[in-house]
Parts: structure tokens; C-alpha cells; sequence
């Protein structure tokens, strides 16, 4: 499980890009969205570092909290 802090995410396109972005990685990834925090909480096998990098990549530079 992580949590991610994305200060961009704002709308229902960001979560959409998000989403995809992290399902491109583990299909079977679960992603909850706190929109209101802008915060992020992901379910999944792989590493956290190659999410952070990926949502970076995808525009939507995130931290851990």
C-alpha cells in the first residue's frame, strides 16, 4: 500500500490520467482517490519508487506521505 500526496489533482482528468498511468504498470492495481486532500492511495505489487516516477513522467510529480 502506498499514499501519495499529488498536488495537482484537481479534476476528474487528472484522476483519469492517474488512473491509467498506474494501471499501465499493474493492471490489477486498486487506486483511491481523496480529491479534496489531494492525496492518493494505491494498492498494488509494484514498487513505489516506479509509481512516484511514472506520475512524474505522466505530469503529476507526487511525494509519499
Amino acid at each position: 500500500m502506498t499514499d501519495l500526496h499529488v498536488p495537482d489533482l484537481s479534476c476528474g482528468h487528472c484522476k483519469a490520467t492517474i488512473e491509467k498511468a498506474i494501471k499501465t504498470l499493474d493492471p490489477d492495481a486498486h487506486i483511491s482517490f481523496d480529491m479534496d486532500a489531494r492525496n492518493i492511495h494505491v494498492t498494488s505489487g509494484v514498487a513505489t519508487g516506479m509509481i512516484v516516477t511514472t506520475l512524474s513522467e505522466a505530469g503529476y510529480p507526487t511525494s509519499q506521505i
